[in-house]
């Protein structure tokens, strides 16, 4: 359903892809958009890279453009090894932070066709405090295992990807300490919810410590148990029935990342 909606309303930019880089395109586009509508976008800075299906090229944003600016064309395509295959914005290239993060994740993982990092407000500071994310609701549960990665300056050190992919290991989640969130999927749609619902977590935690009260935890017991539910393979994989939904919450309102 996903894909049909993304191709509908196609631009004329279309016909300069295959069906299958362009559907990835739309939606990639569509998840930078969301990402700036629900507050979590740096200015120009991060980066959400989706690898087009049947090859191992990524797509990734033109170093320049605000999240709300993105749309389907102006994404620029580079190889595993972040060479740029295409890039129709003069003068702009790729932030290469963004590429040691992101190829470091695509390169170690099949199973993962979208990488999304922030630096949002709530996930820089839970990423400072030395007890990481507490599962302190629901919502904080369904990451009860996390990954945990020690900063090591501007992610500009190639040697750096070993120990990125090693602190991730197969989960779909992982605080970068003093640094901000990771969420991986298998698709962009499966990301974007694992993102934004590790943000929730994150804003609650925030907001809880700062009332200068007591905190209630749930047993281990119980958090493991949420945990188990809210796997992909128990009951659905969070994201996919929520996208046709999120990209008419954007048709609403902006479709220019369409063209």
């Amino acid at each position: 359903m996903a894909s049909t909606q993304a191709m509908q309303l196609q631009s004329p930019a279309s016909a300069a892809f295959s069906q299958a880089e362009w559907e990835t395109r739309v939606n990639l586009a569509a998840c930078y958009r969301l990402m700036a509508c629900f507050g979590m976008s740096d200015l120009i800075y991060n980066h959400i890279t989706a690898r087009i299906p049947g090859t191992e090229d990524l797509l990734i944003n033109p170093y320049g453009f605000m999240y709300e600016e993105i749309t389907a064309s102006s994404l620029v395509r580079i190889d595993i090894d972040g060479n740029v295959l295409h890039n129709p914005n003069k003068d702009l290239g790729i932030n290469a932070a963004g590429y040691v993060i992101h190829s470091a994740v695509h390169a170690a993982r099949r199973d993962v066709s979208c990488v999304i990092h922030t630096h949002t407000r709530a996930g820089m500071a839970v990423s400072a405090m030395e007890c990481g994310l507490l599962p302190l609701t629901q919502t904080a549960m369904r990451f009860s295992e996390i990954g945990y990665h020690d900063y090591e300056s501007v992610a500009l050190e190639l040697d750096e990807r070993q120990r990125l992919v090693r602190d991730l290991g197969k989960l779909d989640t992982m605080v970068l300490r003093n640094h901000g969130l990771l969420a991986v999927g298998a698709s962009i749609a499966q990301a974007f919810n694992t993102m934004y619902w590790l943000e929730m977590a994150c804003k609650s935690q925030v907001d809880a410590m700062s009332c200068s009260t007591p905190l209630h935890m749930p047993s281990p017991e119980i958090a493991a148990k949420t945990y188990h539910l809210y796997r992909p393979e128990t009951r659905r994989p969070y994201g996919e029935m929520e996208w046709p939904a999120m990209l008419r919450y954007l048709d609403r309102r902006d479709t220019s990342y369409r063209d």
